[in-house]
């Protein structure tokens, strides 16, 4: 297929998936340029990639999607549904569709507003709606399924020298903040601002972390690259990061292999978009995106296949964001 045919090809693909941007697209050589790096970046992305398959550990599981818990959702199972390969073990680079709609998702990212940075002794607001799920296991040795409601507000201080604000139906609770001024597992405002904002080194510093974990000879059963795409969503999740920053970590997520679209998927707060996806061995992570603007909506986990989790097609947790914003003062709303 030539370059014009392949361009063609990838364009009515993105119009089949969501309607036309609300704001101007980029200049077609600007467009081309990003679009060749980005599928570059991923052949070389799979090029690399050895086909291991990470063994099933025999302990409790908890699937949690609080940017603050971001270190038990990395036990989620979570599979690629087509069931498609590019050889044993190993995902084949993301879609073309994914590809445009995360630039999409980029675009509209470095656009936001304000463009003014927090500073020492603000926070940063979070508020969310919706349920993540927990399995546990009881005394007698049988497995519980439990639901854990997500309708709660947060303040985390932008640098991570306060403590950190929780309001849940009502009821304040103060949790200790971050240590260290934060990192992956737990941002801040201001460890994101360290850093890159190039995807191809972005990627790499959080496929790094996600290899300590979840490599080879971890015993865990998510693997690096579904780490880095739960990782990358958390840190979206987060509401920490700025437009330039955003806009990074979406290219990035274009980088992994098996990234795909899902084109109908609706948030826990009832809104219906397009979403960008990763499965991995029987459920599916997904970031639900405005199919108009773009704009992050919030994030699910749906099941492929009946487990101890539940029935396939069951949203074992699904999380909105209903509001994100750098406020002075921890109790206040932007």
């Amino acid at each position: 297929m030539n370059a014009e045919r392949r361009e063609r090809f990838e364009r009515e693909q993105a119009q089949e998936t969501l309607p036309a941007p609300s704001y101007p697209d980029l200049p077609a050589a600007r467009m081309e340029a990003r679009r060749r790096h980005l599928l570059g970046e991923i052949d070389r992305q799979a090029q690399a990639r050895s086909p291991r398959r990470a063994r099933r550990p025999r302990r409790r599981a908890v699937l949690v999607l609080g940017a603050a818990l971001a270190a038990g959702a990395t036990v989620v199972v979570a599979g690629l549904g087509s069931g498609t390969s590019s050889g044993p073990g190993q995902a084949p680079p993301a879609t073309a569709a994914s590809v445009r709609l995360l630039e999409r998702a980029a675009l509209a990212a470095a656009d936001a507003t304000p463009k003014k940075k927090a500073h020492a002794g603000q926070y940063v607001y979070v508020k969310t709606v919706g349920h993540t799920s927990a399995l546990s296991e009881n005394q007698d040795g049988r497995t519980e399924l439990l639901r854990e409601n997500e309708n709660l507000e947060q303040w985390t201080s932008v640098d991570g020298s306060a403590s950190t604000l929780q309001r849940e139906e009502g009821k304040d609770s103060v949790l200790r903040g971050p240590e260290d001024g934060g990192n992956l597992g737990s941002p801040t405002y201001a460890f994101l601002a360290t850093l890159p904002t190039d995807s191809r080194g972005l990627l790499r510093l959080i496929r790094e972390d996600a290899e300590k974990n979840h490599g080879a000879g971890s015993g865990s059963t998510t693997g690096p690259d579904q780490q880095a795409f739960v990782a990358i969503g958390d840190l979206l999740r987060s509401g920490a990061a700025g437009p330039e920053l955003t806009a990074a970590l979406y290219r990035a997520a274009a980088l992994i292999p098996g990234v795909d679209v899902v084109p109908d998927a609706v948030d826990a707060a009832g809104r219906r978009g397009v979403a960008v996806a990763r499965a991995h061995a029987g459920e599916r992570r997904e970031w639900i995106l405005d199919a108009s603007t773009a704009r992050l909506l919030g994030e699910r986990t749906v099941l492929l296949e009946d487990s101890a989790w539940g029935e396939a097609g069951a949203e074992v947790s699904s999380v909105a964001l209903v509001a994100v914003g750098i406020v002075d003062e921890r109790g206040r709303t932007p």
